[in-house]
């Protein structure tokens, strides 16, 4: 007698990320129902490519459609009663939510607050939802850790972030349900996103236009090649939290009264992002003409993981080096595009 196969719901299976969660999930037999909005914050075929080839297995669903609508994630928690939720789905970008705070409320408040309540009327193993470091806002003390108070947020992608952290917490509490948060430090690699660092400074780089380097170069960033996230990721839908009855162990960002954790996903090496840009125009064969400038509203000059919760829980280590990373990446973008 076969075994069944788990299905899994991934929000987002379009996006950078989700896409790749997806494929993973997909290659260890699991059934994937993807949900994507195919918004069109950046270039819409790249999302709809995506999900081309995740269409190609038979085990893959995917549905299209707006988190913030409403029923419509209820609708598929009844018909598909997905095993794991992975809620990847989100307005993403530091910037944009500071000209068009309007689609943050709508896909990062309304859309999760979708998800909780479809999870709350059709309960599943585990509930998986993304967050970021961006969370960590004007912390000073590092690596950041998942105990840190978070309470200083620089972004309002970043507000509505914290949030859901908070949201996902009280739905927890009420209603033992089991609710991992993974924080994302920078991540890249192939099929990345068009409005992140790696992708637009290979682009100009290779067009020999010039790059944008904020705060003068004087940045540095936790880069988390996607690799190393999603095995991250997929190590974590088999660890659900479990209530601890008030007894937490130091270091755990478990809550005393709810089966809720907040779980960092990074490579815990900051790399300045002179380094990073030297290794694209290795990566390139190309130097990037240089346009210094002051720091951005909303950005933070530095990020660093403290990723020894994730090692304590399922026993894995980032460890992709970003010049292999960013050599990877490159080589994608050249065959993608031609190039």
């Amino acid at each position: 007698m076969t075994a069944k196969k788990r299905t899994a719901l991934v929000t987002g299976s379009a996006g950078f990320i989700g896409y790749h969660v997806a494929a993973r999930l997909l290659a260890e037999g699991f059934k994937v129902v993807g949900f994507d909005g195919m918004t069109d914050y950046y270039d819409v075929t790249l999302k709809q490519r995506r999900h081309q080839m995740l269409s190609q297995s038979p085990n893959f669903t995917p549905i299209e459609g707006l988190l913030e609508t409403d029923g419509l994630v209820m609708g598929i928690m009844s018909d598909h009663k997905p095993d794991v939720v992975i809620h990847l789905a989100a307005q993403a970008g530091v910037r944009w939510s500071i000209e068009n705070p309007r689609a943050y409320v709508d896909a990062n408040l309304i859309g999760a607050f979708n998800v909780l309540e479809a999870v709350r009327a059709y309960p599943c193993e585990h509930l998986l939802m993304a967050s970021t470091s961006s969370i960590y806002g004007a912390n000073t003390v590092m690596p950041y850790e998942e105990t840190h108070k978070v309470d200083t947020q620089m972004s309002f992608y970043a507000a509505t972030k914290k949030a859901n952290e908070a949201m996902a917490h009280s739905y927890s509490h009420l209603y033992d349900m089991p609710v991992t948060m993974f924080r994302f430090f920078t991540v890249y690699g192939p099929w990345g996103r068009p409005d992140m660092a790696l992708f637009k400074f290979t682009k100009a780089i290779l067009e020999g236009t010039s790059i944008d380097v904020y705060n003068h170069g004087d940045m540095s960033r936790d880069f988390t090649y996607i690799d190393d996230l999603v095995e991250g990721i997929r190590l974590l839908v088999d660890t659900p939290p479990e209530r601890s009855e008030g007894k937490v162990e130091d270091g755990d960002s478990l809550s005393p009264v709810a089966a809720w954790r907040a779980v960092n996903i990074g490579n815990g090496e900051p790399v300045q992002l002179m380094a990073f840009i030297e290794a694209i125009e290795a990566a390139t064969g190309h130097e990037a003409k240089k346009n210094f400038m002051d720091m951005q509203p909303g950005d933070v000059p530095a990020t660093w993981a403290e990723a020894d919760l994730l090692k304590r829980l399922t026993g894995y280590q980032p460890k992709t080096d970003m010049r292999t990373g960013v050599a990877r990446f490159v080589e994608w973008y050249r065959d993608y595009y031609q190039v």
